[in-house]
């Protein structure tokens, strides 16, 4: 199982952003996380195609874009001209999934489909076999900084089981109240990527805050 980290942009230093993403590029961690936000889906708002594009040019990392937007079907081929390597859309915001799903891979992109902490795992069943990665939210979207979602884990216990009898190549990835204290759990569980956004970005030592979270037991 791989033990991938995304150190989360939404809790960088804006004013310093280059500085910021070219840390985290010289860091252990494999991806860099970008929270789209809309203040319609969720009541913030956050990046867009600009400042994608400027992450993109910082950094070498796999680029993982989570859209937490409304239509994200309007836009997901933009995202993917701007730099990302993954979309996430939610299944919360669209009507069409396979739509979605289409798009994004004929872009050239990897696809990922996120689920808020209410909704169960069998509203993505069908389409887990068209898909690279499950985002799970261990929050609710829209800010950083909230307490992990505990029942969050049984939902990568359940994910991980339902990919494996399925033989799906499937990467189960979660998202919220994460740090080197629950990365071990989390990884053992079935998660191949956390998210880490204020854990990473307020730790004295970045890197090494990241390297506790990949060694996490």
């Amino acid at each position: 199982m791989s033990r991938i980290v995304a150190p989360s942009m939404l809790s960088a230093d804006f004013g310093n952003l280059n500085r910021d993403t070219k840390m985290i590029d010289a860091s252990a961690a494999e991806w860099v996380h970008i929270d789209v936000m809309d203040g319609v889906f969720v009541p913030n708002i956050s990046f867009g195609f600009p400042v994608i594009k400027v992450i993109k040019e910082a950094t070498q990392k796999f680029l993982d874009v989570h859209l937490m937007i409304v239509n994200p079907e309007k836009y997901v081929t933009r995202f993917v001209e701007a730099g990302a390597d993954l979309v996430t859309f939610h299944i919360e915001a669209v009507d069409s999934a396979m739509e979605c799903i289409e798009l994004i891979r004929k872009s050239g992109a990897k696809v990922g489909i996120s689920i808020k902490p209410a909704t169960p795992i069998s509203a993505i069943e069908s389409v887990l076999d068209k898909i690279d990665l499950v985002l799970i939210m261990s929050v609710e979207p829209g800010f950083g900084g909230q307490s992990f979602i505990g029942s969050s884990v049984q939902k990568a216990i359940d994910l991980k089981k339902i990919a494996t009898n399925r033989n799906l190549e499937l990467l189960i990835e979660m998202d919220g109240g994460i740090s080197a204290d629950n990365a071990g759990l989390l990884y053992d569980s079935g998660c191949d990527a956390l998210v880490a956004g204020s854990a990473v970005f307020n730790a004295p030592d970045p890197h090494l805050e990241i390297l506790k979270m990949i060694n996490a037991e």
